[in-house]
């Protein structure tokens, strides 16, 4: 059986992509490797964070130059999705949060050792900020 390696690539669908940029990139300080006007594309560690446009990717993608296309895909409603930091920087992403008027909805403590604090973003998906020690293998 072929292995899988990871999970590369994360995507959020947007109502407004440019009040989800301005939090992505003003709080969270991700910078876009890629945009257009149906969506932008951020690094993150080794993944990629996809924010397309709600409604925008209903059609098949032809990409120039007979290099292929991306069939159709879209979604709602508030998806949850996390993001890793480093333990010592949990205290730092509180501060940063507060500063920018952005609440923590949630937090909790694992079993395991590792520490959860929620929030949302302005289109309302549950985004998640994990120290290590919450799964086997982070």
């Amino acid at each position: 059986m072929p292995h899988l390696n990871a999970v590369l690539e994360t995507a959020l669908y947007v109502r407004d992509m440019a009040r989800a940029r301005a939090f992505f990139e003003e709080v969270l300080e991700l910078r876009p490797s890629t945009a257009d006007h149906r969506m932008t594309a951020y690094a993150v560690g080794p993944s990629v964070l996809l924010l397309f446009m709600e409604g925008g990717t209903l059609s098949t993608v032809q990409l120039p130059d007979n290099r292929g296309s991306i069939p159709p895909h879209d979604g709602k409603g508030p998806v949850h999705m996390a993001f890793a930091i480093d333990r010592d920087s949990l205290g730092e992403w509180e501060r940063r949060l507060d500063a920018h008027g952005v609440k923590i909805e949630g937090r909790t403590h694992w079993s395991k050792g590792g520490e959860s604090l929620y929030l949302r973003d302005p289109d309302g998906h549950l985004l998640e900020l994990a120290t290590p020690g919450i799964w086997p293998n982070y």
